[in-house]
């Protein structure tokens, strides 16, 4: 089979709609790209379907002979591979599902069918689209349009510090939200500069940067035919806790953390030496508790900067007093 080189032309830039700050730019698209595998495809209302009946001859049919083959959009050229060919039978079987007769996948196919209607859907990573169609006795050819381009995303800090890929993942979900206000799942954990095919149309995505509470939603619109790729930008930070009796000393082992916001919501709890965890910019209370003391330490997260906050230890900590502090200063204290 012959493979299509990648190609890509510089097009205009694709229309974001803002929840938070990305940038979004698409070019043509006229290869696929073979991204990671991705979750199992709804076929737009073909969710279940009987499998081809394998134990029982194939009688001899003076069938039709079809060509499939598909198309991003109406004037691009066909797709050579990537694609995913399934024909079902129009009417469901005696257990509710519609039979699958014929399945491939590649790029342009051919079969042969009996005549007779049949529902034809080619899958794209996620775009896809149905068709049915009639078959007789003679050759016929049958093209799908897709309606479909490619999405790539990634992310950066402020001040355009790149952000380590393991930390970083994205959700894609449908733009509209149902009457309680929930959008439908589309595909979940996307890596970074992952290329995710999709149907033409605007989709809300969900950037992760860490585990806790560093999360950036955008609105993007895919193009059909084209390669839209946008980035996020985070406002947060890595922070690294320890409890210490002096600036810069040993990390105190059994260490439970607690990290508050402002108005006293915890967002992280863990137990250990250290504590390390992403979060946005913001003002919060860090809480150490060590054999029944407990200390706290006001800091304030600013965006792209990383920084090893140490918790300090006093002799008298019962005479000790919480002072407030920025970044990494010191500032330690019990808890009233």
């Amino acid at each position: 089979m012959k493979i299509v080189a990648r190609l890509f032309m510089t097009a205009a830039m694709a229309a974001l709609f803002a929840v938070a700050p990305a940038l979004v730019h698409a070019q043509e698209l006229q290869a696929p790209e073979l991204g990671t595998p991705l979750p199992p495809l709804s076929l737009d209302g073909l969710n279940t379907y009987a499998p081809p009946v394998t134990n029982q001859p194939l009688p001899e049919i003076l069938g039709g002979t079809l060509t499939l083959s598909a198309q991003l959009t109406g004037d691009s050229p066909e797709l050579t591979r990537g694609l995913t060919w399934r024909v079902f039978s129009p009417e469901p079987g005696p257990d509710g599902k519609l039979p699958l007769i014929h399945s491939a996948q590649g790029g342009t196919t051919t079969l042969t069918l009996e005549p007779g209607s049949y529902l034809v859907h080619a899958s794209f990573g996620r775009a896809g689209a149905t068709k049915r169609i009639t078959i007789g006795r003679e050759s016929q050819r049958e093209s799908l349009v897709l309606d479909a381009g490619g999405l790539k995303l990634d992310a950066i800090l402020s001040g355009g510090k790149r952000i380590p890929p393991a930390k970083l993942k994205f959700s894609i979900f449908e733009a509209t939200e149902n009457a309680e206000g929930d959008r439908a799942l589309i595909i979940p954990d996307v890596k970074p500069n992952t290329v995710v095919r999709l149907n033409s149309g605007t989709y809300h995505v969900v950037s992760t940067y860490g585990d806790v509470n560093a999360v950036i939603r955008s609105d993007i619109r895919v193009e059909a035919g084209k390669l839209t790729e946008a980035l996020v930008e985070h406002k947060a930070a890595q922070l690294t806790m320890k409890l210490v009796r002096e600036k810069n000393g040993e990390a105190i082992a059994d260490t439970s953390w607690s990290v508050l916001t402002d108005s006293g919501d915890i967002v992280k709890e863990s137990v250990g030496a250290f504590s390390s965890m992403v979060l946005a910019e913001g003002t919060y209370t860090v809480i150490a508790k060590n054999r029944d003391r407990i200390y706290q330490k006001d800091i304030e997260v600013v965006a792209g900067r990383n920084e090893d906050v140490d918790v300090i230890t006093e002799n008298d900590v019962a005479a000790a007093k919480p002072v407030a502090a920025e970044g990494a200063l010191e500032a330690d204290g019990p808890l009233d």
